[in-house]
């Protein structure tokens, strides 16, 4: 079956970050997201609320990655943005890291993007067209205590990301990063008291940002057509 309307792919799209974008872009999209597990019955409302369909499959696996594409495109003739918004942590001190927890995260997190980007990238230079947006962070950016496997994993998809634009460009396809500070998703809610006061007193605007002002983000690099290879901070001014 063919679709006028555009088609996104959000993977990660269950909750948080994915899920905010997921419901931004369903105003001019039709939005497929991607979970890597079953959705909870609150979930599956929200979707039918916003008529966002749902696939299963973990980007780790090549192949799952590939069958995600190919369903999309089967489904509805064509892939016009893909969000790589799915990633995990798994925080500690690098001396006390396993080697299991570094490769995880880099798993899901680096190789997940790639494997998404491969085969949308492929689709979308057949196309003409079409949209790549990474999820990196100002961790990627900056380094971050306790977290070098996931600062190294979105350090990653910073030099993905600009390889992706630089290639992408030669067929109509754009490619860009966007990388969060502190939001307030599962990830943060997992901080102590003392950590959150410490960023918030960090932080010059004072606050964590919210999940739709990362969307907001993502929504204006699909707009915005003459935009490709950059990484936006959308970080209250961390990094200033």
């Amino acid at each position: 079956m063919s679709t006028e309307k555009k088609v996104a792919l959000v993977t990660g799209g269950a909750k948080g970050i994915g899920l905010a974008t997921a419901k931004r872009l369903s105003q001019d999209f039709k939005v497929v997201i991607n979970i890597h597990s079953d959705p909870t019955p609150e979930q599956l409302k929200i979707f039918d609320d916003y008529n966002l369909t749902y696939v299963k499959g973990d980007v780790a696996s090549e192949a799952d990655s590939k069958q995600i594409i190919s369903d999309i495109v089967d489904e509805y003739g064509h892939l016009d943005v893909l969000v790589n918004n799915a990633g995990i942590t798994r925080d500690k001190l690098m001396t006390r890291m396993k080697q299991a927890d570094f490769e995880d995260v880099i798993n899901t997190n680096l190789t997940g993007t790639f494997n998404m980007s491969k085969f949308a990238l492929k689709q979308m230079q057949r196309q003409r067209s079409g949209n790549i947006i990474n999820l990196s962070s100002i961790v990627g950016l900056n380094g971050n205590i306790g977290q070098a496997n996931y600062a190294a994993s979105k350090a990653g998809i910073i030099g993905l990301t600009k390889t992706i634009a630089r290639e992408g460009a030669l067929r109509g396809v754009r490619c860009n990063a966007v990388a969060p500070g502190m939001i307030e998703t599962s990830m943060t809610d997992a901080l102590s008291d003392k950590t959150m006061d410490y960023y918030k007193e960090t932080i010059p605007l004072k606050r964590f940002g919210t999940a739709d002002e990362v969307a907001q983000t993502v929504e204006f690099l699909i707009q915005n057509p003459y935009i490709t290879g950059q990484v936006i901070a959308v970080d209250g001014g961390l990094t200033i």
